[in-house]
């Protein structure tokens, strides 16, 4: 009955694996059983991100935006690159201004049964990317003389996220990123990210549990909203490292649909 009267009044309650406080992780995407990602599953509130009309980008770390696609079919990379990517791109500068925006990286990912390691949904608290990962991401985005001339102003690391069918089951929760202090983030290493084995070594963070985190996630998330959410900003005073993961929604019809998602990374850059 508790749990029946959070989610009638906004609120659920969901597990969320934290990483063991002062642990360093070793994250294999695909090939999740080589990793060490010592945790700790905590049961906390989780609120719909619908109802909280002040969330804001620069406030929380990530925003909740109604913005339908052109897109037909996710499925076809040729088509996401033609059409969505330049979408992100200009979605992206109307949030931040950013004078240019490097976008890559989309992932597909399904809890569907049979899909393999490096598109399953990523449980656990953590914030994908730091700092000397997303300087790696502008190197190998641009030129040597322009990405030398990006890394010496702003950069902005943020990711996006959309449902590619209404979401049933496997949702992703955010958490708001004014409420994690740095003394929550531990290192994260990243072997083999973006679906991708041979990729170099990239990291993050993951958090350790605080009773202070807010979380939130979008009920039966559509596929003409989108969250974005911020992982980096080389303005240190500015608000960042939002963490995120997949949840089993207590709300979740037993015969629920896979979740069909895709996700795309971007780096925003200033003063160019």
């Amino acid at each position: 009955m508790a749990g029946q009267a959070a989610a009638e009044a906004g609120v659920v309650e969901a597990v969320i694996p934290y990483v063991v406080r002062g642990e360093t992780s070793r994250f294999y995407p695909t090939a999740r059983e080589k990793s060490y990602w010592p945790a700790e599953e905590h049961l906390v509130p989780i609120r719909d991100a619908r109802a909280a009309a002040s969330l804001d980008l620069e406030r929380n770390g990530f925003v909740l935006l109604k913005r339908p696609t052109a897109v037909k079919d996710f499925f076809d990379k040729a088509e996401v690159a033609r059409v969505y990517y330049p979408e992100i791109e200009a979605l992206v500068k109307s949030l931040n201004g950013a004078d240019r925006v490097l976008v890559f990286g989309d992932m597909l990912r399904s809890d569907e049964a049979g899909t393999p390691d490096g598109r399953l949904p990523a449980r656990g608290a953590h914030v994908d990317y730091d700092e000397a990962t997303t300087r790696q991401f502008v190197i190998d985005q641009l030129p040597p003389d322009e990405a030398e001339a990006a890394l010496e102003g702003r950069l902005v690391m943020m990711n996006l996220w959309r449902p590619v069918r209404t979401v049933e089951k496997t949702p992703l929760a955010v958490c708001d990123a004014s409420s994690v202090p740095e003394a929550d983030l531990f290192p994260s290493q990243i072997y083999g990210g973006l679906d991708d084995p041979n990729r170099k070594t990239m990291s993050g963070f993951n958090l350790a549990y605080n009773p202070a985190h807010r979380w939130y996630y979008v009920p039966r998330m559509q596929p003409d909203e989108i969250l974005a959410f911020k992982l980096y900003d080389s303005e240190t005073d500015r608000i960042q490292w939002t963490g995120h993961s997949a949840i089993d929604d207590p709300t979740s019809p037993p015969d629920a649909a896979p979740r069909q998602s895709i996700e795309i990374r971007t780096v925003s850059l200033f003063g160019r």
